[in-house]
C-alpha cells in the first residue's frame, strides 16, 4: 500500500535545499524535543558526506543553528534569518528550549566530508547534559525534508490505512479501470481516509498562494545573489520587459495584467521561464518555497501549474486535481526511487519535478489514466542519468535555469501523452522509476550533490565560507 499522503510530497519551507537545509532543520528540532526536560551543557553538530561537501553553500549549518532554536521553517519570518545566525555567532551561546547554551558556531559544527555509511546526507546531535549524561542521535536526510533516525525507520510509521492501493502505476491503472474513477477521484478518496474535504482544500489552497507569493517576490526583487558566485536575479528585469515596463501596485493587478499578456509561443515561453526563475532565485535567496518535491526543483511546478492558471482553460477543480496528481507521482518516485539528490543526482529533484509537473497537468487537461502516467514517464525518461553538480555547493548553478527547462519538458511530455495512445507506449511508468533507482546506483558520487564533478570542477570558484 502506498503509505505517503500528496501532502507528505508537498512541505512549506526555506530554501534553498530540502535535503540539506530543510531536512537538517528538521533533524534539530527533533534533536532538542529529545532534551525538552534536560539542562543542556554543551551542544556540537557533526556534517558528514554530502551535508559537509555543499554544507555552506546549501546553508545547512544556517539550518541546524535555527532549528535548535526551535524556530518554525513553515512560519518564521525569512528576512530574520541574518541577524538571528549573526547573533548566535557573535555572542557565542545558542538558546536551546529556553536556555542559553556556550556554543562556538565555528567550532561546534564539524564539517566531515567522510560519507556516513548509513545515508550520504547524516547529521550528528551531541549534547553533554548537567548530570554529566552525553545524549548523542544521527539523522538523515532522505531528500524532501523527509528526516529518519539511525535505528529507526520514521517513514515506516507512516501507514495512512489508504483505500486504494495506488503504489505503482500498473495499480493505479487497473484501479482506474475497474472502478471507472479518475486519477483525482481515486486520490481523493486516499486523502479522505485521514482529513477532511475542508481541510484537504485548505491545504491545497495554501500551498498554492505560497507559490503564488514565491513567484510575485522573485518577479519583483532585483540583484545579486548570495553566495559569492555574483548570480545576477533575471526574473525581474524578464518580468519588466514582458509587462512592457509597466508596474503593478499588488499581487492580484499584475497576476491580471499577465494574463492580458499576448498568447503567442514566444510569450508564453518566456512567461514560464520567468516563473520558474522567480522561484528558485527566492529559493537560492533563503527565500520561503514549497518542495516540489524537493527546494533545488521547487521551480518546475509553480511555473507548469501558472501556465495553466494564466494561460489555460483553468476550471475551479484543478488546484485539487493538479496537486493530488502530481503529488502521487513524487510519492512514487519516493517510494520506489529516491528524490534526493545526494543519492541520484539532479535526475531525482527536477527529474522527478517535471514528471510529477507533466502528470499534473495532463490530468486537469482530461487526459486517462494512462496518459497521465506516460506524461510522468516521458518527462522522467528524458531527465535520466541528470548530474547534480552545483558549482561552488550553491543552489545557484546550474539549478535556477535547469528549473525552467523541466518545466517546458514537462508541458512538452503532457502534450506528447495526450496527442498519442498511451495503450501502445513502449515504456511504462514502472519501468521508468525502476530505471531511474538503477541509475541513481550506478552513478559516480561525485555527480550526486558534493561539488566534486561536472561543471563544479570545471568552472574556478571560491567556496563559500562559515
Amino acid at each position: 500500500m502506498s503509505r505517503l499522503s500528496v501532502f507528505d510530497i508537498y512541505k512549506i519551507g526555506v530554501g534553498p535545499s530540502s535535503s540539506h537545509t530543510l531536512g537538517p532543520w528538521r533533524a534539530a528540532l527533533a534533536f532538542v524535543e529529545l532534551l525538552r526536560r534536560a539542562q543542556v551543557e554543551t551542544l556540537s553538530i557533526q556534517l558528514f558526506g554530502s551535508l559537509a561537501k555543499t554544507g555552506i553553500g546549501h546553508g545547512t549549518d544556517i539550518a541546524v543553528v535555527l532549528g535548535l532554536q526551535g524556530f518554525d521553517p513553515v512560519t518564521m519570518p525569512t528576512a530574520d534569518i541574518p541577524s538571528i545566525v549573526a547573533t548566535v555567532k557573535a555572542e557565542k551561546q545558542i538558546r536551546v528550549n529556553e536556555a542559553l547554551v556556550a556554543f562556538d558556531y565555528g567550532r561546534d559544527i564539524v564539517f566531515q566530508p567522510t560519507s556516513h555509511p548509513g545515508h550520504p546526507n547524516a547529521l550528528t546531535f551531541t549534547a553533554l547534559l548537567d548530570n554529566g549524561e552525553l545524549v548523542s542521535h544521527t539523522y538523515f536526510s532522505l531528500g524532501g525534508g523527509f528526516i529518519e533516525r539511525e535505528g529507526e525507520s520514521l517513514e515506516e510509521e507512516i501507514n495512512y490505512g489508504f483505500t486504494h492501493d495506488v503504489s505503482s502505476g500498473e495499480k493505479m491503472i487497473r484501479l482506474s479501470q475497474n472502478s471507472g474513477k479518475t486519477v483525482t477521484r481515486l486520490l481523493y478518496e486516499n486523502e479522505r481516509c485521514i482529513r477532511s474535504s475542508e481541510e484537504i482544500h485548505a491545504r491545497i489552497e495554501r500551498l498554492f498562494q505560497v507559490m503564488l507569493n514565491c513567484v510575485y517576490r522573485g518577479c519583483h526583487t532585483d540583484g545579486i545573489l548570495p553566495g559569492g558566485l555574483n548570480v545576477q536575479r533575471r526574473a525581474s528585469a524578464l518580468n519588466r520587459r514582458l509587462l512592457g515596463g509597466k508596474s503593478y501596485p499588488d499581487r492580484a493587478a499584475w497576476l491580471a495584467a499577465i494574463r492580458r499578456t499576448p498568447k503567442e509561443f514566444a510569450s508564453v515561453n518566456q512567461w514560464i521561464s520567468c516563473f520558474a526563475l522567480a522561484v528558485n532565485e527566492e529559493n537560492a535567496a533563503l527565500g520561503r518555497v514549497v518542495t516540489s518535491p524537493t527546494n533545488g526543483a521547487s521551480g518546475v511546478i509553480p511555473a507548469v501549474l501558472l501556465y495553466h492558471y494564466l494561460f489555460g482553460n483553468f476550471r475551479e477543480d484543478d488546484l485539487l486535481r493538479f496537486f493530488l496528481t502530481s503529488g502521487q507521482i513524487g510519492a512514487l518516485f519516493k517510494q520506489g526511487a529516491t528524490i534526493s539528490a545526494a543519492v541520484g543526482g539532479c535526475q531525482a529533484e527536477v527529474g522527478v519535478s517535471s514528471a510529477m509537473a507533466a502528470a499534473g497537468l495532463t490530468e486537469v487537461l482530461g487526459g486517462s489514466t494512462k496518459q497521465v502516467l506516460q506524461a510522468a514517464e516521458i518527462a522522467m525518461e528524458h531527465h535520466l542519468g541528470l548530474t547534480c553538480d552545483p558549482i561552488g555547493g550553491l543552489v545557484q548553478v546550474p539549478c535556477i535555469e535547469r528549473n525552467a527547462m523541466g518545466a517546458m519538458k514537462a508541458i512538452t511530455a503532457s502534450n506528447l501523452a495526450l496527442a498519442g495512445n498511451a495503450t501502445e507506449a513502449v515504456v511504462h511508468f514502472d519501468a521508468v522509476v525502476a530505471t531511474m533507482w538503477e541509475t541513481a546506483q550506478h552513478m559516480h558520487s561525485k555527480y550526486k550533490e558534493t561539488a566534486e564533478g561536472g561543471l563544479a570542477v570545471h568552472v574556478s570558484v571560491a567556496r563559500p565560507e562559515c
